[in-house]
């Protein structure tokens, strides 16, 4: 992959690949990782040449791998030691369960510190990152999860979490759950029949009278809709493991699809939650096209990754509750201020949260999520970390 946004310089990718075993009731993923009782997991560092350190910067997002995408090349660009950091569920967040994954990044800051011998690492949250580590930090600062949200036992307070040194919150949403939560489609009435949908709520649909703009009283009652269609999914996933266990004939787990996930009134009307996106857009494209396409968000899950992900009121990844947890290590909130995924009401939110008195919060004013054609809107945002690096003895 080559982008106009990072700069030339002399690092190196070096794959990283850590094995741990893990007794497995249920295989959740294809393929080799965990079906051998034995969990495998991939990432890659990036080594600048030359530019010794003894702390690394670690990218970790529970679905995505994130060694591509211009932040942490530039990053590496610029001296930083980087390791992108892939979970168990790499490119596959259908059975994802993010406890799990929690694990799996506290073995990455092991293998960081015990193997590559870094003093500190700092955790970088990018998008959907951004909730996966205030969830870790607050699990190795003050553990409390020992089970999933699904009542699977997967003990954190016993995994001996190596807490991180510094906490960086970038192009970050609240939490997975909450982020999908905004963007259910709230006209679909039958789950099995993404056909089956209320005119009044179909805000894709050709000859809608309603907005935008939108009143106050119809995002008042969209906005609930939204979460009534998740407390249902939520509720039929609880009762149909409920049934699972019951009948004890062999079938553990149930794996269903979850139409429609990419609406929003905030698309389509920028004067809600405004900020410096564009309209009628989002980091997927356009919106009525992402509603329904393969790669919307939680488009296909199971029973359990739905609770631990998804789930609105089960899910244990929700970044405020999260954030006011963190009282020890300092944090670096960036904001990009045309981010075309993350909502401008959620880094206040977090903002407002955070537990720890060492917080400082930056505006990259024009930056979009991926700062896709903006290489010096990348160069401002690697300025502010190198910034706040430096004053916190993270960097030379």
């Amino acid at each position: 992959m080559q982008t106009n946004a990072v700069p030339a310089a002399s690092w190196d990718r070096i794959p990283v690949i850590i094995r741990f075993p893990e007794k497995l009731a249920m295989v959740e993923t294809y393929g080799f990782s965990g079906n051998q009782g034995e969990v495998v997991l991939e990432g890659q560092h990036l080594l600048p040449r030359n530019c010794p350190s003894d702390t690394l910067f670690l990218l970790m997002h529970p679905a995505s791998t994130l060694q591509l995408l211009p932040i942490p090349a530039a990053l590496a660009a610029a001296g930083i030691h980087v390791l992108c950091a892939g979970s168990r569920y790499a490119k596959n967040d259908s059975a994802l369960i993010m406890e799990k994954v929690a694990y799996d990044l506290g073995a990455y800051i092991r293998y960081a510190k015990e193997e590559l011998k870094y003093r500190k690492v700092v955790l970088v949250g990018w998008s959907g990152g951004g909730s996966l580590s205030l969830f870790y930090q607050a699990e190795a600062e003050a553990p409390t999860v020992r089970e999933t949200p699904a009542g699977d036992p997967y003990d954190l307070t016993g995994a001996d979490l190596t807490p991180a040194d510094g906490v960086i919150f970038i192009a970050a949403h609240l939490s997975r759950a909450e982020t999908l939560t905004e963007w259910l489609d709230p006209s679909v009435i039958e789950e099995n029949d993404p056909d089956a949908r209320d005119p009044e709520f179909d805000i894709y649909r050709e000859g809608f009278r309603n907005g935008p703009p939108f009143s106050p009283d119809f995002v008042a009652a969209f906005r609930e809709r939204q979460r009534q269609r998740n407390g249902r999914i939520t509720s039929w996933a609880i009762d149909t493991l409920a049934r699972l266990r019951e009948r004890n004939d062999g079938e553990r787990e149930r794996a269903f699809v979850v139409h429609r996930t990419m609406c929003d009134v905030r698309w389509l009307d920028p004067t809600l939650d405004p900020n410096d996106r564009r309209p009628g857009w989002t980091y997927l494209g356009d919106p009525r096209i992402a509603n329904s396409a393969p790669a919307g968000l939680a488009r296909f899950s199971t029973l359990r990754s739905w609770l631990s992900q998804w789930s609105l009121t089960r899910s244990n990844v929700t970044a405020a509750r999260n954030a006011s947890r963190i009282r020890r290590t300092p944090v670096l909130q960036i904001e990009n201020s045309a981010d075309d995924a993350v909502p401008a009401t959620h880094n206040p939110i977090v903002r407002e949260a955070l537990g720890t008195a060492d917080k400082e919060f930056v505006v990259i004013k024009g930056a979009t999520h991926y700062y896709v054609g903006q290489p010096e809107l990348l160069r401002e945002c690697l300025e502010v970390i190198r910034d706040w690096s430096q004053r916190h003895g993270f960097a030379d």
